[in-house]
């Protein structure tokens, strides 16, 4: 879900004077969930309509991007907080798999389901089950659950060797618990992979199938309900809004040009876009996971009987579509295809002296986690202080404002 909405809502609610100009006709840009069905044929160029057997048009809605929110993760913090969670119903995802050695596993979700599960043998169950132990009782405040580990020196390889762990269980915790989509983090300290696995671990707790929650009716519902937050602390939302140029004087932003006219502000938020001489593109050579996320009807995302999965990865050869075969292959029969590539950028202005806070593009992981970082990071740069959660929460009496107003 894009960023910028998270950010009206929250600038909103800090009593910022909040314009949110998007050249779609739609909220959430590339994160939004496209409904119906024929729009998204329009929007992949595909000849004609879709086939009755795709059912109503209306009843689909299409993410553009697979992305989960983690249970106990940083945005379902920001919609308890914000209490945009009143706008929204969210289902858990049923469960988290793997594929190794041309099978799929289920993660056990369960301490039963870890005994029996064929993922490691009996001997490394027990050695993963004291890992599993320690992490839990990690606390990076309390160098007395450290033992012996330096958490900000010890590397991620190393911790695993003090627990006698092998490569299967390492690669399935790195890969299907961290959540790292390459072996790059072995090497570098091990206190950012702790926090992931605790991470997932308290996630899984909250409801016990899987530690994924997912918006019914599709992600494009999340920036809608941060537009709600917005408008009700008076910001103002135009779509439809072409953005001819962002004026800026003597290195700094003034306004932005649409249709003839300047709207003027001190400060500008924006994904790559509309900025493409601030921004880098980020090279990409290492060997990535593939993600897929299913999703149906039960989501209220698919017509009755029919299942959206999205496949991705991070893009390493000239073939793209030939390097998520392998998912694609488990997915057989599929009625429709649509393939996309979206360049990942990188502000290479921050805003110090322009006033212009450029968000990331999404990465190819499978939650919200690094959104989250990004939001919090230019929240520090436009605010001048850290990001707090207490901060979001919003006055009572502006709840019982909208009470009276609906």
């Amino acid at each position: 879900m894009r960023l910028e909405c998270i950010l009206s809502g929250i600038m909103s609610v800090n009593g910022k004077k909040v314009l949110h100009m998007d050249r779609n006709s739609y909220y959430g840009g590339e994160s939004a969930s496209i409904t119906p069905l024929e729009d998204l044929y329009k929007r992949f160029n595909l000849p004609g309509t879709p086939p009755e057997s795709m059912g109503r048009g209306r009843d689909w809605n299409v993410d553009l991007i697979p992305k989960f929110l983690m249970a106990n993760g940083q945005l379902v913090k920001m919609l308890l907080y914000t209490e945009v969670t009143r706008y929204l119903d969210f289902k858990v995802i049923e469960g988290s798999f793997v594929y190794k050695g041309g099978k799929i596993y289920k993660v056990p979700s369960t301490e039963a389901e870890a005994l029996a599960s064929s993922l490691m043998g009996l001997f490394e169950k027990r050695r993963f089950r004291k890992f599993l132990v320690y992490v839990a009782n990690f606390d990076e405040n309390d160098p007395r659950t450290f033992e012996g580990v330096d958490p900000k020196k010890t590397t991620m390889r190393d911790v695993y060797k003090k627990f006698d762990l092998g490569q299967d269980v390492i690669d399935f915790t790195g890969h299907a618990l961290a959540l790292y989509r390459t072996d790059d983090y072995l090497d570098q300290p091990c206190q950012e992979t702790i926090n992931r696995i605790k991470l997932y671990s308290e996630s899984l707790a909250r409801y016990g199938k899987s530690p994924y929650l997912y918006p019914l009716y599709g992600l494009g519902e999340l920036p809608q309900g941060f537009a709600r937050l917005s408008a009700i602390y008076g910001g103002t939302y135009m779509l439809n809004k072409p953005i001819e140029e962002i004026v800026i004087e003597n290195g700094k932003v003034v306004g932005v040009k649409s249709e003839g006219e300047v709207a003027r502000c001190k400060q500008l938020i924006c994904d790559p876009s509309y900025v493409s001489d601030r921004v880098t593109k980020n090279q990409v050579n290492r060997k990535s996971d593939i993600y897929v996320c299913m999703i149906s009807s039960a989501h209220n995302v698919a017509a009755q009987g029919k299942y959206i999965a999205i496949a991705s990865t991070t893009v390493e050869t000239a073939d793209p579509e030939k390097e998520i075969k392998p998912a694609l292959d488990l997915l057989e029969p599929i009625e429709q295809k649509f393939v996309s590539i979206s360049d990942l950028f990188a502000p290479t202005d921050l805003g110090t002296e322009s006033q212009i806070f450029i968000s990331r593009t999404y990465d190819a992981t499978t939650h919200f986690e690094t959104t989250c970082d990004d939001i919090k990071d230019i929240y520090k740069r436009m605010m001048g202080s850290e990001f707090d959660f207490e901060e979001m929460k919003r006055k009572k009496n502006d709840i019982y404002g909208e009470e009276e107003q609906q």
